[in-house]
């Protein structure tokens, strides 16, 4: 790649350009974490921990201890490694319990939405097994922003005050959130002290702080006081597990995600299914472009709906859902002309997650992706320890054979999805796009921007975007009208987005020319920084 060229009058950031060590993330303090991380001698995987764990407590509405993860760490000259950090559901979560108390759905703010956080094992197996640098120096950014405070950025405060009604319901987490009873504005300062000793305690004896003890126990208590079924042995058993990255080639280059009981599989459906056709093609007009992206992402998602679930309750054989009859009989379905019928979506929208992708000066590159799924997760907080609990329990379903049905000790579907770009058995790019449903989505209309169009990585996170998906074809307001009306005269129902489409981090590394490269989408506050 060779990439710099471009027209400085257009809209959009610059590229991030550098040669010892690459980092962005949607929150410039996170990115600059990562960066200092690199510039003190720590590697890729460090860097990103620090980044991740900081970003839970200056964006306290997306991500946290609380919370689960995924990575994907892939050395310069080895294989990928995956990580899944997601939670289970408590060894007494029957479905049989739920239908017994007439429950059709579990609610977001319920005590039954809360898994056990896997983010925190995660983060300490991972930089036990393959960090540099000790859990007390990776920690130091997030555990002084707790305890001296940080300011509220813009599309936080934005975010703070839209999903304030979360941390309403229960109310526990009204002084450590909502001081003074509102939402604080951009360029307010807040710190949170009680998360700060929870992290010093995690900094210190690792997951036995967060996962056994007082923090433990206090988890359990205020779910239980409101009617969870969550143990400490729940908490105690929890475990990250390592695992096969799956993937998939696409234009020259191997996409990697991680596999089920996330929706990268639906990512790499996306890719099998546009590569058979021409997207270079400078004849397609925006409006086929989007179509294409449309269909296929239609035709993989419902792949996705119906297979994608924890696979040591439903395994799912990925080679061949991927494998050329497969993807042939999909891409059958697609007609360039016309929309195919749009389809219901049952299970809840989630939109809240940090992403950071970072390269260290000796190639090797992280995709990590961290979340507690809805605005500030099930708003149920445990004041002595900060911790907010997430809500990914949410999507799973009270319904007889689903494969998504809740069940004792259970992963739940997840949308959070790290990828990772590798050219000639080298890693190329960490990519993610936060957004929730729309991220298997967003992986593609970014590689095909950069693979098919030749953008650079700023360019192709600049691109508007696109999102068919609930029976909606959904377009960002940059899309011109006439582009629209060409898209619902083909059938598409076509909706106007309320607020961007995901928020895109990338890292390219250019192992030829010695040279990295990082974007960061203008829809966050984030920034792209070389070391």
């Amino acid at each position: 790649m060779n990439w710099g060229d471009r027209d400085f009058m257009a809209p959009g950031r610059s590229l991030a350009v550098g040669d010892r060590g690459m980092a962005a993330t949607s929150h410039p303090q996170a990115t600059l974490a990562a960066v200092e991380m690199l510039r003190a001698g720590g590697n890729a995987v460090d860097a990103a921990i620090a980044a991740v764990a900081l970003q839970g407590v200056i964006d306290p509405h997306m991500t946290g201890i609380g919370g689960d993860c995924f990575a994907i760490y892939a050395p310069a000259n080895g294989k990928p490694v995956a990580i899944n950090g997601s939670g289970r559901a408590p060894a007494k979560a029957e479905l049989g319990w739920f239908l017994a108390q007439g429950l059709t759905s579990i609610a977001e703010e319920s005590p039954h939405a809360v898994t056990v956080p896997g983010a925190v094992d995660a983060w300490c197996k991972l930089a036990a097994d393959h960090g540099t640098k000790s859990l007390d120096e990776i920690l130091a950014p997030a555990i002084r922003a707790a305890e001296d405070g940080f300011v509220v950025t813009p599309r936080a405060g934005l975010d703070w005050a839209r999903y304030a009604g979360r941390i309403e319901t229960h109310r526990t987490g009204i002084a450590a959130y909502l001081p003074g009873g509102k939402a604080p504005a951009t360029g307010d300062r807040l710190n949170h002290p009680a998360l700060a000793r929870t992290l010093r305690r995690i900094a210190r004896e690792g997951r036995a702080a967060f996962y056994d003890g007082e923090v433990a126990v206090e988890i359990v208590a205020a779910l239980k006081g409101l009617g969870g079924l969550m143990e400490l042995d729940d908490l105690a058993s929890a475990s990250a597990d390592y695992v096969e990255p799956i993937g998939a080639d696409y234009r020259g280059h191997r996409l990697w995600e991680c596999p089920p009981n996330g929706q990268g599989v639906a990512a790499l459906l996306i890719a099998r299914l546009l590569e058979g056709f021409d997207m270079s093609d400078t004849g397609l007009s925006e409006a086929d472009r989007i179509h294409l992206l449309a269909e296929a992402t239609k035709a993989a998602y419902r792949q996705r709906d119906a297979l994608v679930a924890d696979p040591a309750f439903k395994p799912l054989d990925v080679e061949t859902l991927l494998s050329d009859a497969s993807i042939a009989a999909m891409r059958s379905g697609i007609d360039r002309k016309r929309a195919s019928a749009p389809e219901a979506f049952d299970m809840p929208v989630h939109r809240d997650t940090v992403y950071v992708a970072v390269a260290d000066r000796d190639g090797n590159v992280v995709s990590f992706i961290n979340s507690i799924f809805a605005a500030f997760g099930s708003g149920i907080y445990a004041p002595r320890s900060g911790v907010l609990l997430q809500n990914r329990g949410a999507g799973f379903r009270l319904i007889e054979g689903h494969p998504n049905a809740i069940a004792p000790r259970k992963r739940p579907f997840h949308t959070i999805i790290p990828g990772l770009l590798a050219k000639n058995g080298k890693p190329a790019m960490a990519l993610g796009v936060m957004g929730g449903q729309y991220q298997s989505t967003g992986h593609m209309q970014i590689l095909t921007g950069l693979l098919d169009r030749g953008l650079d990585i700023q360019q192709a996170s600049n691109e508007p975007r696109s999102f068919a998906f609930d029976g909606e074809l959904k377009l960002e307001t940059t899309i011109a009208p006439a582009v629209a009306e060409d898209l619902a005269a083909r059938g598409h129902r076509i909706t106007w987005a309320d607020e961007p489409l995901g928020g895109c981090q990338i890292v390219y590394v250019d192992h030829t020319r010695g040279v990295m490269y990082g974007a960061s989408d203008h829809r966050k506050d984030g920034i792209a920084l070389a070391a």
